[in-house]
């Protein structure tokens, strides 16, 4: 069966260590989208921080697609159509507070193109700004101040200590939540069901394509769903063991134009 649509993950994958797609790696997915293949930017990152690669891809002119905050959000970049989308249930915010009081821990979570928290110095959050070019509002009380909608919540620390907090996290929030790291130091509280696989399904109906149409590369704790899920799953060199181990296939790293590999070998046809 032939490749019909290709999902890229970003930081680690799409992205170099620079957070720069490289002129190759460009080059490659413009002729890949100009041959008809659908291009999806999957991603934990909200939809603002994806926005910029999306538009630097050309994703509008060919009708590319947008999957946010680890699938509660996909958008038709052509049409701006929400195909898909599902927000944390409200009453659940006051037990994600309590939680990272309980551990002495940071938690953030979005409204609009802000990032909102009662930690704004912490390093976590400030690299989470960073990379989504987002500011950062200080509240006093997020758990009074969140009144709406938001797509999902992130508990942000030292990678060793939120690997033992992941487990506990699960065991009393995992009924109501689904929960998982995309980063070492980054912890994700996400509506129920949702991860990138999940997601790419809705997406794959919508579109009348079938998961073995679909090449998936990531190389985060986030991206092994959605690698396992897809006809051709593609870890990068620099991936997590427990990614690899998930993959079909390994490409090379991020940083030696590891998706241009995965193109040059898998789609591009002269």
């Amino acid at each position: 069966m032939q490749y019909q649509i290709i999902v890229f993950d970003l930081d680690g994958t799409l992205t170099n260590s620079q957070k720069k797609i490289t002129p190759k790696t460009k080059r490659a997915i413009e002729q890949i989208q100009q041959q008809g293949i659908q291009v999806v930017l999957a991603s934990g990152r909200p939809t603002c921080g994806i926005l910029p690669i999306a538009e630097e891809l050309n994703l509008t002119k060919y009708g590319g697609f947008v999957l946010s905050f680890n699938g509660a959000n996909v958008i038709n970049m052509q049409t701006q159509e929400v195909i898909y989308q599902k927000t944390l249930p409200i009453q659940i915010i006051p037990s994600l507070c309590e939680f990272a009081q309980q551990h002495k821990i940071n938690l953030l979570s979005y409204e609009g193109n802000t990032i909102i928290t009662h930690a704004s110095k912490d390093p976590y959050v400030i690299i989470e700004s960073q990379v989504n070019h987002m500011q950062v509002k200080q509240i006093s009380n997020l758990c009074d101040y969140i009144r709406f909608p938001v797509h999902k919540c992130m508990i942000v620390g030292d990678g060793d200590r939120l690997e033992q907090l992941e487990p506990i996290a699960v065991s009393q929030l995992g009924g109501q939540l689904n929960i998982y790291r995309s980063e070492p130091y980054f912890l994700e509280f996400m509506p129920q069901q949702i991860d990138k696989a999940y997601s790419l399904g809705k997406l794959l109906t919508h579109l009348g394509l079938d998961k073995q149409q679909m090449i998936a590369c990531g190389d985060g704790f986030n991206d092994i769903s959605m690698i396992a899920y897809a006809g051709l799953g593609v870890a990068m060199q620099n991936a997590q063991p427990s990614v690899k181990a998930s993959a079909d296939y390994i490409t090379s790293s991020n940083d030696q134009d590891g998706i241009v590999k995965v193109i040059e070998t898998f789609l591009i046809h002269n």
